[in-house]
């Protein structure tokens, strides 16, 4: 074996180490949600999308320049409440709580300071891979 193919051979090694145990394909929306400006890096040059999703990081070859495999947004209760903070859509008041949030039908997420806690849902038809 030359150092070419030990060195490729340490680097898979290394990610396969790194790559999360069972990590499972993002759903569609957690990852063709999140702008190709916001992307952050999750694979390494040449990665394969086979070799990105089992890591459980979004691939998209489509944008020049940016990070093909990337981090997916965060998982939400429903698809529907997956987007970006700043697509969110204000559906409630500073204090509302999750019940009152849920009875206007609307998401609800307060692990953000200064957004709002409880926005509008956003259809699941222009989710795709």
């Amino acid at each position: 074996m030359g150092p070419q193919a030990a060195r490729l051979l340490a680097v898979l090694l290394v990610l396969g180490l790194w790559a999360p145990a069972g990590a499972q394909k993002p759903s569609p929306c957690r990852c063709s949600r999140i702008s190709p400006q916001k992307r952050e890096n999750c694979g390494f040059p040449g990665i394969t999308s086979d070799q990105c999703f089992a890591s459980g990081c979004c691939f998209d070859s489509n944008v020049a320049g940016v990070p093909w495999c990337f981090r997916p947004l965060p998982k939400q209760v429903s698809e529907e409440c997956v987007m970006e903070v700043s697509a969110r859509k204000n559906c409630g008041y500073p204090g509302i709580s999750p019940e009152e949030c849920a009875s206007r039908k609307c998401c609800f997420s307060d692990n953000i300071f200064q957004v709002p806690w409880c926005f509008f849902p956003i259809s699941v038809e222009d989710c795709h891979y």
